[in-house]
């Protein structure tokens, strides 16, 4: 089984900090940038998009599914830029996936997942001990995060309208096509992401604020509905006051009977 790994990467020639943990990932950049990425990393595979590819992260997403599957790889890896490392839970403490590990935990999975006839699947977005449900190692209706994913040739794509929302969109085609996905609930990824505090420039975080975020909430409400897009105002502790905060962070509700 053969399984091209990617990461698009805008505005950070010298910040990939994936590169560090899986050395084999082809990066992706704007024609414009790649001589500087080139100069970091110069044993990396860096590869310029062609031109009109830049400025949408699902267009680029997009035209790397394309690219790959019409080279003739079985599945395509979309991760992050900024990964820092796969991990899980066991015997009580946080672990790591070594980085000679990853290819065979791949193919491992991608052959579950055809196996199941799931076209993509992922990993939990939450590396909190509590999210890994010891008794529900697969969710097959759980929502799939852009950081990482793994897809199988379908005829599904990213909607270009919702760079910010890509992710809850795709795992909901998915959802509405083939019935399900396939999330490995004991895995995790850890990734910045532009997060306040954490130093991160470039990619999403050239465009991402406040506005935008609620913008695209509602256009992907408008796309799924009110039934099955919803606003996350959960209580964000566990104290017995409930205090209804907006979080930009959405829960979707699948009328597809699953875990």
């Amino acid at each position: 089984m053969k399984i091209s790994i990617n990461a698009p990467s805008y505005r950070r020639p010298a910040g990939v900090d994936t590169l560090k943990y899986i050395p084999s990932c082809r990066i992706w950049v704007c024609t414009s940038e790649s001589a500087k990425y080139r100069k970091s990393y110069p044993k990396a595979k860096i590869i310029s998009c062609k031109k009109g590819i830049r400025g949408n992260l699902c267009r680029i997403r997009n035209h790397i599914l394309d690219t790959e599957f019409k080279s003739g790889v079985d599945a395509v890896c979309l991760i992050d830029d900024d990964l820092q490392y796969f991990g899980f839970h066991q015997k009580k403490k946080r672990q790591k996936i070594k980085s000679k590990q990853i290819i065979p935990w791949l193919k491992k999975y991608t052959r579950l997942a055809a196996d199941l006839d799931v076209k993509i699947w992922g990993i939990n977005c939450n590396q909190d001990k509590q999210s890994y449900r010891e008794y529900t190692p697969f969710s097959m209706v759980s929502y799939i995060g852009g950081p990482f994913s793994v897809h199988i040739k379908s005829d599904l794509r990213y909607d270009e309208r919702l760079p910010l929302k890509e992710d809850y969109d795709m795992t909901l085609q998915h959802l509405n096509k083939y019935r399900r996905v396939l999330r490995l609930n004991k895995f995790f990824y850890v990734v910045k992401q532009g997060g306040s505090g954490t130093g991160q420039t470039g990619g999403c975080a050239v465009y991402r604020n406040l506005k935008r975020e609620t913008d695209q909430l509602r256009l992907l409400q408008k796309k799924w509905g009110k039934r099955i897009v919803r606003y996350d105002f959960n209580p964000r502790s566990h104290n017995t006051r409930k205090i209804r905060t907006f979080d930009v962070n959405l829960v979707i509700k699948v009328p597809i009977s699953g875990v």
